[in-house]
């Protein structure tokens, strides 16, 4: 029996620290702002970081960190990234055998840029990623408490399964949804979202999910 069970992305991340950003403010930029580097040059990188990443897995090692049974169900392509994100699971005391490994793509991977500020740019690749199979997840071999539903790469008809399998099995449930569900709709959320007892978004992805002013808190 698990304490919980995490559902969602898994990618693998690289942090580059880099100093030699220069940052300039222009409209030409959805933030209002950019990064600029030297074209066709070289760049020393102060600090370099290699981790699993992604919603799902994230989520994952937290719950596992915190002492609690956890299994984490993601997708990563048959290649040495997808390998080495398993191991790293595996080492922190997750159970990984319900994730799916496909060959026809490269499992999910992100640069993240970070300005000595902290402030962070993600180059991101969603490779693998997001191509659940909801057929091949057998939820009645998840016996659990709790079920974490993170970035489904939008697969509505996995979203109603782990759902509606969780309420006929007493599983209680959260999410931290990704934009790709958000982009269903409140109306066509609503009947899922009700049995959620933990349900959480930005402000920028309230704002979208329920039509309220971005301004308006």
């Amino acid at each position: 029996m698990f304490d919980i069970v995490s559902i969602g992305s898994a990618t693998r991340d690289v942090f580059l620290g880099i100093n030699d950003f220069k940052r300039i403010k222009s409209s030409d930029f959805s933030t209002g702002e950019g990064l600029c580097l030297p074209f066709g040059s070289k760049l020393e990188i102060k600090k370099l970081v290699l981790t699993s990443g992604g919603g799902g897995t994230n989520a994952a090692v937290t719950f596992a960190r915190q002492g609690l049974e956890t299994a984490c169900v993601g997708v990563v392509g048959d290649d040495f990234n997808g390998q080495d994100l398993l191991n790293e699971l595996a080492g922190e005391g997750i159970e990984t055998k319900y994730f799916q490994k496909h060959s026809d793509d490269l499992t999910a991977y992100s640069v993240i840029l970070v300005d000595p500020s902290g402030e962070r740019t993600i180059l991101s690749y969603k490779g693998e990623g997001q191509h659940f199979d909801a057929d091949k997840i057998s939820f009645d071999d998840l016996k659990t408490k709790w079920m974490f539903l993170d970035s489904l790469g939008g697969h509505y008809d996995l979203l109603e399964k782990a759902v509606n399998w969780a309420v006929a099995n007493g599983v209680k449930l959260a999410t931290n949804p990704g934009g790709k569900e958000l982009d269903h709709g409140l109306e066509k959320l609503k009947p899922l979202l009700k049995n959620f007892s933990i349900f959480w978004v930005n402000q920028e992805e309230a704002a979208k999910l329920t039509g309220i002013d971005y301004k308006n808190e």
